[in-house]
């Protein structure tokens, strides 16, 4: 039987991220995906690199915003990793950090910002509040309904089909053994080590680990079923569109203050257009199966592109060319899961928040924590012991 001092589960970012860390930190490490590695969410998502709070963290009133305002110090610290990290990788992964605005078009949403701002402010993050004139000064692009701007220089985005592989090749430089169409379809814990039988096309093969990183993302719930654990990872659909290329004119990460919209324009001169919106689920047998691809949603479409349009005035002159869909994990309290699982030793998660932009740290985090048993930044708001109350029947199973 094979040995490793770590399995990974899942060959999105956070998992072929984390095994280049663990690597490069002398773990012997196998990477398994059942599919192909940067298939689902890593390789679909827009790229955006958003480090300010999003609409949808401080839109739930005030004690839910200072909640959410945990992750600002995570944030901070992946702005500070996606800088250096085409240098670290040794790779060209489009890299465009010039900025991001938060626009306000409303009283109330210039309120919401400023709560933002303050938030920001408190816990390190250097944001700028803008008036519409002086945003405008910045984004001239931007429509005259504008009445203010939250702008952070450290927002942009990077093209999420080069990051995720990227990563794959270092990983593998270190050391680390990756097995695309190699799914875990079991795994126990026997005498302080995991026993895992994987499927692959030649067959069934079984390795055993010391520790497991559970990487599967919007999966990640119904692979810790595998160990016997409850995990509150939810599987969400989206969509994204895209417009034809256009002269450069978007320069900036773009986002509205309490409407889900982002844009951004990457080097192609394609116009990436998204914010959250919903796709559906398709069914089978009367359940949503997860494995297919969602189906778009057209009123969603019309309604995201309205936005963008009322934001940016310039949108109108741009044709839409296709839209996409893809599925997320979600934790029940939108932040991060990161750590050991009470009550099963040498299990670990790393899944929710934005996982493209705080996937890298996500990955340095568990690398650091799994190889030395502790971290230089505190994670421990994102435990999963705080839902550890859920797996109350579980232990001992």
């Amino acid at each position: 039987m094979e040995q490793y001092d770590v399995l990974i589960i899942g060959g999105g970012l956070v998992g072929c991220a984390s095994a280049y860390h663990l690597a490069q930190r002398g773990a012997s490490v196998l990477l398994a995906e059942k599919g192909d590695i940067n298939r689902q969410a890593s390789g679909q998502n827009a790229g955006s690199l958003h480090f300010q709070l999003e609409h949808r963290l401080i839109e739930h009133g005030d004690a839910l915003a200072e909640q959410f305002s945990r992750i600002i110090p995570l944030n901070r610290l992946a702005a500070e990793l996606w800088a250096d990290l085409e240098t670290e990788l040794e790779a060209p992964l489009e890299v465009v950090m010039k900025g991001g605005l938060m626009a306000a078009l409303t009283d109330t949403e210039v309120t919401l910002l400023k709560k933002k701002h303050a938030l920001e402010q408190k816990n390190g993050m250097d944001t700028q509040l803008l008036t519409g004139e002086d945003a405008r000064r910045k984004a001239p692009y931007l429509c005259n309904k504008v009445l203010a701007a939250a702008y952070f220089p450290g927002e942009g985005h990077a093209n999420p089909r080069l990051v995720t592989p990227a990563y794959a090749r270092a990983a593998r430089k270190k050391g680390a053994s990756i097995r695309k169409s190699c799914e875990v379809i079991s795994l126990y814990h026997h005498k302080d080590r995991w026993i895992a039988t994987l499927q692959t096309e030649e067959g069934r093969t079984q390795v055993s680990a010391g520790k497991i990183l559970n990487a599967a993302g919007a999966w990640a719930a119904s692979s810790a079923l595998l160990a016997h654990i409850h995990l509150p990872v939810f599987p969400v659909p989206l969509m994204m569109n895209v417009t034809e290329a256009a002269p450069a004119f978007l320069p900036h990460l773009v986002q509205r203050a309490s409407a889900k919209l982002s844009m951004k324009q990457v080097a192609d001169g394609n116009i990436l257009i998204g914010g959250g919106w919903s796709s559906r689920f398709q069914m089978t047998n009367g359940r949503p199966d997860f494995d297919k691809r969602p189906a778009l949603i057209e009123q969603n479409v019309i309604r995201n592109l309205a936005l963008a349009a009322e934001l940016v005035p310039d949108m109108t002159r741009h044709h839409l060319l296709r839209c996409w869909t893809g599925v997320v994990g979600v934790t029940a309290d939108q932040l991060p899961l990161l750590g050991e699982v009470p009550g099963f030793p040498g299990y670990y998660i790393a899944a929710g928040g934005s996982g493209f932009t705080l996937g890298p740290v996500y990955a340095r985090l568990m690398g650091e924590l799994m190889t030395t048993g502790a971290t230089a930044y505190d994670i421990s708001l994102f435990s999963p012991a705080r839902f550890d109350h859920i797996n109350g029947f579980m232990k001992g199973g």
